[in-house]
């Protein structure tokens, strides 16, 4: 039978880790509480470079047979989680000026840390971390379903929000759709 016992060096690493991760936490969410500028000219540069990313790495190692099917799956999974994020962030049109300004929800932020916690402890399973359990999943094939699901989060994210904010600022101007 074997036993899986973490280092003290891993818990330093681990309580370090934790530590950095509380400081930008409570940094990130102090500043959501402000309202900010919202361009919807811009919305769409995030994904457009993040396509650009992934459209590289898919070019330069491209995923081989079931990979792309799971990859899909990732794609879709990621704009599903994505257009809720984009829903739970709260836009404002100013009846004056209609100056379209945004404030991120601390929910939409929590997202995003559930999912990097979901991503470290799947790490050391899916690749058979140090106790040598796990799935041995390809490196290569984990990294392009990161990608694939990152892809699809960041540009429904902005989707929702270009389409609900638009509304907003149709209404609040008296355009009729």
């Amino acid at each position: 039978m074997q036993v899986h016992t973490v280092q003290p060096n891993q818990w330093i690493q681990y309580a370090i880790t934790a530590v950095i991760v509380m400081i930008v936490l409570a940094i990130r969410l102090r500043g959501m509480r402000k309202m900010r500028r919202l361009r919807l000219e811009t919305l769409w540069v995030v994904p457009a470079i993040y396509l650009l990313f992934a459209g590289i790495m898919f070019y330069e190692f491209p995923p081989t047979g079931v990979a792309w099917a799971v990859c899909a799956a990732a794609l879709i999974v990621g704009a599903g989680i994505g257009w809720q994020r984009g829903k739970l962030m709260q836009i404002q049109v100013d009846p004056e000026t209609h100056a379209l300004n945004q404030r991120a929800s601390p929910a939409a932020f929590l997202v995003i840390v559930a999912l990097i916690v979901v991503r470290m402890a799947a790490k050391n399973v899916l690749a058979g971390g140090d106790g040598g359990y796990g799935f041995h999943l390809n490196a290569m094939v984990v990294t392009d379903v990161l990608i694939a699901l990152a892809l699809g989060l960041f540009a429904a994210t902005r989707l929702e929000m270009y389409l609900r904010a638009k509304r907003l600022l149709d209404e609040a101007r008296g355009v009729r759709a």
